[in-house]
């Protein structure tokens, strides 16, 4: 018996989970707002679980390295530049926090085609219009007008989704907006660099032997317009660290972009609601602040495909397959979620003037075994095993 499953939005953790799914001999469709597929984005940090999520997906090592820049974080300075906590290279921290520096249009791309060999249906231009969740293991889900034993909300921040099955659950704007470019590498950038200040952050990260990718993360009211980004990074992070001076400077100004940063504080209760699973940022959108945003949409997909796919298709209860993801990838995110917004508060959030310097000192003592700890925390998850049917 063939199963199918529709999609609702084509970005990462869309893709992921499309791309499990059919690897499970599911029928997949996937549904996209936007008239063709593509990312709006510039960079992140791809750590060893969003590796090890990738890889799960089919793969393999040379897809990897095709994705950009092996590097590694090398820690954060103050505005100044000053250390406020290095991690030293060759040491065991540095190991647990090695990253690949990615494109996010790279890695789309290479979802997309993914998704394409193995024979996914993409339909472009198809707005999420209605939603009937139907029932676990009863009548059918529908999603714009597609039946479906599945529906994967994978609708990003803003889902449509989420609005309609969810209505209760609140976006919160954080009270920051951040500014993202790629611009031309100079040898000087190896590592991801990241610089606290008052109420702000900005990030370096080699993302291609010829590309940067750059972001300020600055305070500011929701809805704030300017005639040039790029002028106002300029002039918000005026005075910062030399690198981040420099970056800015060699920016073509319609390379940056801007978005206003929203949370979805707790996620939501459940991740489930009838034949519906809710995934990414539908199911707990972030704060960037652990950069974990896009290694979780990697994980989730998978594990829709581990998690429910695999059951199902052995024959199991789509109601027990759905509790189950529900219970792996809940505590996670939830946890993620925390961390960053406790990574907010002593970080980019943190006001100035004296808790800058305290802050400073407290994070220079901290010990490398904690350091570790918290890498684990975060990066260490590997993929489950395919869950037996029940």
């Amino acid at each position: 018996m063939h199963h199918k499953a529709v999609v609702a939005g084509a970005g990462i953790a869309g893709l992921s989970a499309a791309i499990a799914l059919a690897r499970q001999g599911w029928d997949v469709t996937v549904l996209e707002r936007a008239q063709r597929l593509d990312e709006v984005g510039a960079g992140f940090a791809m750590s060893r679980n969003a590796v090890a999520a990738f890889t799960g997906l089919g793969f393999t090592d040379a897809d990897v390295a095709a994705l950009g820049m092996p590097t590694r974080a090398e820690g954060t300075r103050s505005s100044s530049g000053a250390p406020i906590m290095l991690l030293p290279q060759g040491s065991s921290t540095s190991a647990k926090t090695a990253l690949i520096g990615v494109h996010r249009r790279r890695l789309h791309q290479a979802l997309v085609d993914g998704a394409t060999r193995a024979g996914v249906q993409f339909r472009t231009d198809s707005p999420v219009t209605e939603v009937e969740s139907g029932e676990a293991d009863g009548a059918s889900a529908r999603l714009a007008g597609e039946e479906a034993d599945l529906v994967v909300a994978a609708d990003g921040m803003f889902s449509a989704v989420r609005r309609a099955i969810f209505p209760s659950a609140r976006l919160v704007y954080s009270g920051y907006s951040s500014w993202r470019a790629i611009a031309p590498r100079t040898h000087g950038e190896t590592t991801l660099r990241q610089y606290w200040g008052p109420h702000a952050e900005f990030g370096i990260l080699p993302v291609a032997e010829h590309e940067t990718y750059w972001y300020g993360y600055a305070a500011m009211a929701e809805h704030t317009t300017v005639p040039d980004e790029l002028a106002a990074a300029r002039e918000r992070f005026a005075g910062w660290a030399e690198p981040a001076q420099q970056i800015m400077a060699e920016t073509e100004p319609e390379a940056v972009m801007r978005h206003d940063v929203h949370h979805l504080p707790g996620g939501l209760k459940t991740y489930t609601r009838g034949r519906v699973v809710m995934i990414g940022d539908a199911a707990h959108g972030f704060l960037p602040t652990m950069g974990q945003g896009a290694a979780t949409a990697l994980e989730d997909g998978l594990c829709v495909g581990l998690l429910i796919g695999a059951p199902v298709t052995a024959g199991g209860s789509l109601a027990r397959a759905l509790d189950g993801f529900d219970a792996a990838r809940r505590p996670r995110c939830r946890g993620l979620g925390r961390a960053s917004v406790l990574s907010a508060r002593i970080g980019a959030h943190l006001g100035g003037g004296m808790r800058q310097r305290l802050r400073n000192a407290l994070m220079g003592l901290a010990p490398t075994s904690a350091l570790n700890r918290a890498a684990d925390s975060a990066m260490g998850w590997t993929p489950p095993p395919p869950a037996a049917p029940q």
